[in-house]
């Protein structure tokens, strides 16, 4: 419980430091959120200008500023979009699904297709199977998710026809058809995370099974596979556990570019648009939502790691 409360504490402290920070940076940006907006609707009169400054709230001082938005966000309300006049929380929630169905997958194909690579290839490291692996690891560290992504549509959209290159079916029309357009998308944000994973527990494991209790249970006669899967996988999770709640940053900013380029309408094509139309407060909202999601993903991190590795209790 003690651990619990810390890491809670510590989860609440660092949610307003990162809504400070979101608030600072987004208002240090280059040029007045107020005069673009006025400039796009084509009558960029002082009059407008400070309609929309009010709008805005920002005529009002910066403290205030920011007590009235975070007042605002602890109820659920993000604000308007001043570009279509509706709620930004209705344009996050119609986005959310996609990228949160393309999350899910990229997350479950990545572990699904390491986990087993890792466990096989370390009873026969340094061996043609496990360089053989080490190149394509490295090869999927090298490129770019969005290459993949074009290659992707390329080979199975656009020459064999298979799946479809852009666009999303949503999960009402049917399972399998949402599956099959987000495949191509699937496999694009993966790369990167197969090629971590897999390097992060076989290096864990291959330590693992250095350990007196493991020789000792080779020594009685255990198998080379009931000492990987019965002795050694569990301690060598912690590792694999922390990178995978690191790298929701990395899979977040993955999923935005190929969110684009395949034409998903997700969280990233909402803040690539609301980036392009000057929407102030939807590309605040996003900013905020995506730092939170990261911060909250690796303090659920920390309870699966706290419970895999008793020693964590015993430490903090």
């Amino acid at each position: 419980m003690k651990f619990f409360l810390s890491k809670l504490t510590h989860l609440i402290v660092v949610f307003f430091g990162i809504s400070v920070l979101t608030f600072l940076l987004i208002r240090a940006l280059p040029g007045d959120p107020a005069l673009a907006l006025a400039a796009q609707s084509g009558a960029a009169d002082p009059q407008l200008i400070a309609e929309i400054r009010s709008d805005l709230g920002l005529d009002l001082p910066l403290w205030q500023q920011y007590a009235t938005w975070m007042l605002n966000i602890l109820q659920g309300n993000f604000g308007e979009s001043y570009r279509n006049n509706q709620p930004v929380v209705t344009g996050i929630l119609n986005s959310l699904p996609v990228t949160a169905h393309l999350v899910f997958m990229a997350q479950v194909v990545s572990l699904a297709i390491a986990v087993p690579v890792a466990l096989y290839v370390v009873p026969r490291r340094d061996g043609w199977l496990d360089r053989t692996v080490a190149v394509i690891v490295f090869a999927l560290q090298a490129i770019p998710n969005y290459v993949l992504a074009m290659v992707g549509i390329s080979i199975f959209a656009v020459a064999l026809g298979w799946l479809p290159a852009v666009g999303y079916t949503p999960l009402s029309q049917g399972v399998w058809d949402s599956t099959a357009s987000l495949i191509l998308p699937t496999i694009a944000v993966s790369g990167l995370l197969v090629a971590v994973y897999i390097r992060v527990l076989r290096e864990s494991t291959i330590e693992t099974l250095r350990m007196d209790y493991i020789l000792v249970g080779r020594s009685l006669g255990y198998s080379r596979r009931q000492l990987l899967w019965n002795f050694a996988l569990k301690p060598s999770l912690p590792p694999l556990v922390t990178v995978v709640g690191l790298h929701v940053g990395v899979l977040l900013g993955g999923a935005v570019v190929v969110e684009v380029i395949s034409g998903l309408p997700g969280i990233g094509t909402l803040l690539l648009n609301a980036i392009n139309n000057r929407d102030y407060t939807t590309v605040q909202a996003l900013v905020l939502l995506f730092a939170v999601v990261f911060v909250v993903v690796n303090f659920i991190t920390d309870l699966i790691h706290m419970a895999i590795d008793p020693r964590v209790r015993e430490t903090s």
